[in-house]
């Protein structure tokens, strides 16, 4: 009788079970739950029932099965094409098939944003590259001129090609879908020693206090209070575009950010550390209480257009952000700039480092040293303050010492 177990290692379940007195094992992707155990459970009851009228098909069950092989040298399978089993020399599944595998197995765990963000990479990159590859047949020298090809296709990277942090996106997937592959079928991973590409470093560009004052006087009366809330909160586009009242806290002064808007849709959080409330500062308050008899009613959302609906973040900035730029004469930077605005100007006015990381939903403070300290240069100490006063300070004692000696 077929069983499910789970690997010892990984904790992925497997199916044991005893076909023409051979004992076979077919490894998963599932994690040990309780919901996995169930599903495999009933592909076992397929299995058994197909098996007790003689019509179980092995390769239909588990496509580039290892096993099949040993099965036809145990005279149990036929070699035929008509018989499930194609002979060759790699008995591993074509990679779109693995990969299809793959993605079914492990889609569950990810949020919907991140399934459509791998459904499109599978089928714009991975699967058409490897499409007439077996996932045991693919070399080192495959997946670098795989990658090579990517670098040369048309993308938003400042050549105007596709940027290095997509490129190692993609080679992401694939690397994990070989690693699974090689550790279910037994051979070589060929991903091995393979480092990501260099990524240039990411320059932010905010607005000082004066800009951002003269944006708030300028914008459109019914964005004021949106890129207020913007400015001085630091929230990403996705959870500000969000926002819905449940998660305004008025009792508390505080903004609970629980959701994210992912192409019109409500997911959870970019990560559990963006999971965080956020201080009501300066005029926040008194605007989302003005903004509250405005949309309070209307929507449930805080910030929304004349339908209830949540806002198309790239229509308001094609609408209303750049144009205001380009009245106000500022140079052309992404709304995202309002949040290294806010992490900016929170540093400088002295905010202790670990409580901002927090505010703006950082797991620790190494990003804000990382990409703000030359705007904050007294607060990190690295303008070389310290060790200026500290050789004065010696200028001045020798100073003295020697007028003394003269006198």
């Amino acid at each position: 009788m077929a069983k499910v177990r789970a690997r010892a290692d990984t904790k992925k379940l497997f199916i044991d079970f005893r076909y023409q007195e051979i004992r076979c094992r077919e490894q998963t992707l599932l994690s040990d739950t309780v919901r996995n155990r169930k599903q495999l459970e009933t592909l076992i009851q397929r299995m058994e029932a197909k098996m007790l009228v003689g019509d179980f098909d092995y390769a239909e069950f588990f496509p580039g099965s290892k096993n099949l092989k040993k099965l036809e040298e145990a005279g149990v399978l036929s070699n035929k094409r008509g018989d499930g089993f194609e002979q060759s020399e790699s008995t591993t599944p074509r990679f779109p098939d693995f990969a299809d595998q793959w993605f079914g197995e492990s889609k569950i765990q990810w949020r919907s944003s991140h399934v459509r963000n791998v459904t499109s990479i599978l089928e714009s990159s991975l699967k058409p590259a490897f499409k007439n590859k077996r996932v045991g047949e693919i070399t080192k020298a495959d997946i670098l001129a795989a990658r090579n090809k990517l670098a040369r296709r048309k993308g938003r990277g400042t050549s105007g090609l596709m940027a290095p942090k997509t490129i190692n996106s993609h080679m992401t997937i694939l690397r994990m879908i070989l690693t699974e592959a090689a550790e279910r079928y037994e051979f070589d991973n060929p991903y091995r020693n393979i480092k990501p590409l260099k990524l240039q470093k990411v320059h932010i560009e905010p607005f000082s206090m004066d800009e951002v004052d003269k944006i708030l006087k300028h914008v459109r009366e019914d964005y004021r209070i949106y890129y207020l809330v913007r400015f001085y909160t630091g929230m990403r586009t996705g959870e500000v575009d969000g926002l819905k009242w449940e998660y305004v806290d008025f009792e508390k002064r505080e903004i609970l950010v629980r959701e994210t808007l992912v192409h019109g849709q409500a997911e959870y959080t970019k990560t559990d550390g963006s999971q965080r409330e956020i201080p009501m500062f300066g005029p926040v308050y008194d605007a989302l209480k003005e903004q509250y008899e405005a949309t309070g009613k209307l929507s449930k959302f805080v910030f929304c257009n004349r339908l209830g609906e949540s806002l198309d973040h790239n229509n308001v900035t094609k609408r209303v952000w750049y144009p205001l730029l380009e009245l106000l004469k500022l140079k052309k930077r992404r709304p995202y700039q309002t949040r290294h605005t806010a992490a900016t100007l929170l540093l400088a006015s002295g905010e202790n480092p670990e409580w901002v990381a927090r505010t703006l939903g950082h797991s620790s403070t190494e990003m804000l040293f990382k990409v703000y300290s030359r705007y904050i240069p007294n607060l990190t100490r690295m303008d070389g303050s310290a060790f200026e006063r500290l050789i004065q300070s010696r200028v001045i004692e020798n100073d003295q010492e020697m007028g003394n000696e003269t006198e």
